[in-house]
């Protein structure tokens, strides 16, 4: 509903802009129809990232052995104001630019190691890492929410991640997981010898 009407507001403001007249009447009904879905979406998001966060956090604290600590938050306009006082607060700009520059369209969920952009910064490891620890985290939320483990698929988990990652990311699904797990990777052989140095029942499926 909200993207639906997102795109009714921007469509608007363009009409606006070729017509040269504008009806704020109408713009005020399609902020009403806005607001009401986009509240409720911030809420569930707001609360989902304060469950989801601090398991990303561990996880990848895990992944990169104990020796880099992640940051993540949850950013979003309505953190700080009412989804009404930012509608008229952007309206003119919403106006001249003929698109809506406010909204949980904005939100992000910004990263941080050692107080720096995590996009700017973050080697291909880091960024795998992250990507991982992300699916665990929605993986044991999962889990935790249903009462049962969920399938889990990890995809080339031998890819831009280092000996000790990689290691650390196997240990978790070998030893402290205790759902079904897929994993996927190009050299046979080499998944084998990952996995039997940690004496677990696995699996392999290959695939011509």
């Amino acid at each position: 509903i909200y993207n639906k009407v997102l795109l009714q507001r921007n469509s608007l403001l363009k009409t606006f802009a070729e017509q040269r007249q504008i009806d704020l009447n109408l713009l005020d009904v399609l902020d009403e129809q806005l607001m009401t879905p986009g509240k409720e979406i911030y809420k569930i998001r707001k609360l989902f990232c304060e469950q989801m966060i601090p398991l990303v956090k561990r996880f990848y604290s895990q992944i990169a052995d104990n020796n880099e600590v992640i940051e993540l938050s949850y950013e979003s306009q309505l953190n700080e104001h009412h989804f009404d006082e930012l509608l008229k607060k952007f309206r003119d700009k919403d106006l001249f630019l003929q698109r809506s520059n406010t909204g949980i369209h904005k939100d992000d969920l910004l990263a941080q190691l050692t107080g720096r952009n995590f996009k700017n910064i973050a080697s291909q490891g880091q960024r795998k890492s992250l990507l991982f620890a992300l699916k665990l985290a929605e993986f044991e939320l999962l889990k935790t929410n249903k009462g049962f483990a969920p399938l889990l698929l990890l995809d080339d988990v031998f890819e831009k991640l280092d000996d000790i990652r990689m290691q650390n990311l196997l240990e978790w699904v070998c030893k402290k997981n205790s759902g079904q797990v897929f994993i996927t990777d190009t050299h046979t052989e080499r998944l084998r010898n990952s996995l039997r140095s940690f004496n677990e029942n696995f699996q392999i499926i290959e695939l011509s």
